[in-house]
């Protein structure tokens, strides 16, 4: 008997899945897609209190964790055109439930295939977590398109150099920057594979070392609230229309947008424009081969001075200098700039951290100088979302 068949779920329901990484995740997708629950997928590795809170929100009829399967008859409905429930703090921590119907889920995965010219036999290895629609969105190409789909526990490069050496097809894969630096570290090959980068920007030099291992690399843009990245290596799918508001704002509108947030409507109204566009809260824009460029979060923006710097521009240069294992930037309170460039760095090696001189030297001929950072804090990480955004309010 089948997950959804034990559980009597289907079309109108919210499964709540909180499982370890493996392939237990894959077969109960595949599941509860073909029965048409709605699915809300929870990271094992989230504390207590925040899953409370996202189920307190979401309301979902079955809960379903590794211990065992809890039925409440007191779970509330959700609309049968609903497919995925997923969670989305941003950068804020504040938690939202991005409804996700079946045809936009369906849509997101179709314009991928195409616009990455693969086929529905194209193998995928299933490396991010599932709270993360990146790696949701892996496992539904097997539910959608009947793709075979590599689960992995763990992400670790020498396992997925070795699918690679493997494999008689293209191999594509979802990552995030964390996950990069670590296969650049490793060294592995990895000819054959396509790499979907995203949750942030890809320096260069880290470009050029995958492409020399072999690997195709792909940037994408996206949000949860976009069913993932809709825009590869800057080029929008030609589903998705793209346009700026005031100060270079970027709005989208397209098949793959979700409904709304689950059981919040102000925050629903707010993410909408009066005419139907997703407001993403990124600024960016357009090149003259219609690139889509993206310079980073409205509000993470720093201001030193009449000068503005983006953290995401400085970020990618750092990380190419070989003491920096990870690094994130942000602004701190300057009395006569108003703000000044602070680099958080995890170095490569604890015992031999970068300096901050060394860091600026890294920098010349990369940035303008009013960009180089003014204030070097040594941590031990990055405070990062699921898909490995900064959170930049809990750098302090």
């Amino acid at each position: 008997m089948s997950l959804s068949e034990r559980l009597g779920v289907g079309p109108g329901d919210l499964v709540a899945l909180r499982l370890p990484p493996g392939p237990g995740w894959l077969e109960a997708v595949t599941d509860l897609w073909a029965a048409g629950a709605a699915i809300l997928p929870l990271d094992v590795r989230s504390a207590p209190a925040e899953v409370r809170a996202i189920l307190a929100l979401a309301d979902p009829r079955v809960i379903v964790t590794a211990e065992g399967t809890e039925i409440r008859d007191t779970g509330g409905s959700i609309d049968e055109r609903v497919g995925l429930v997923m969670p989305t703090s941003g950068t804020s921590g504040t938690p939202k439930l991005a409804e996700i119907s079946r045809e936009a889920v369906s849509a997101a995965v179709h314009s991928s295939t195409r616009a990455l010219g693969a086929s529905m036999n194209d193998p995928w290895v299933a490396c991010l977590t599932p709270a993360h629609v990146g790696g949701m969105l892996v496992l539904l190409r097997a539910a959608l398109l009947g793709a075979p789909v590599l689960v992995h526990e763990a992400f670790e490069p020498e396992r997925l150099a070795a699918e690679a050496a493997s494999a008689d097809r293209t191999l594509f894969v979802s990552v995030v920057p964390t996950m990069v630096h670590r296969l650049v570290s490793s060294g592995a090959a990895l000819p054959g594979v396509t790499l979907l980068v995203g949750g942030g920007g890809l320096d260069r030099p880290a470009r050029e070392a995958l492409e020399r291992s072999g690997a195709r690399v792909v940037t994408t843009y996206g949000l949860t609230e976009t069913c993932g990245g809709v825009a590869y290596d800057g080029s929008p799918f030609p589903e998705t229309d793209v346009r700026f508001a005031s100060g270079g704002l970027i709005e989208l509108r397209g098949p793959t947008l979700m409904s709304g947030y689950r059981r919040d409507p102000q925050a629903t109204v707010e993410a909408f424009t009066i005419d139907g566009w997703l407001r993403t809260g990124d600024v960016g824009a357009l090149d003259e081969d219609g690139r889509l460029g993206v310079w980073g979060r409205s509000d993470d923006l720093i201001r030193t001075g009449a000068e503005k710097v983006w953290p995401q521009e400085v970020e990618r240069a750092l990380a190419g200098h070989p003491k920096v294992a990870d690094v994130a930037v942000a602004g701190s309170a300057d009395p006569e700039w108003g703000q000044h460039v602070t680099a958080y760095v995890v170095p490569e090696r604890p015992d031999d951290p970068p300096s901050l001189a060394e860091l600026q030297a890294h920098l010349e001929g990369r940035l303008a100088r009013f960009k180089f950072p003014r204030e070097l804090v040594g941590c031990t990480r990055i405070p990062r979302t699921a898909s490995g955004k900064v959170r930049r309010g809990e750098l302090r």
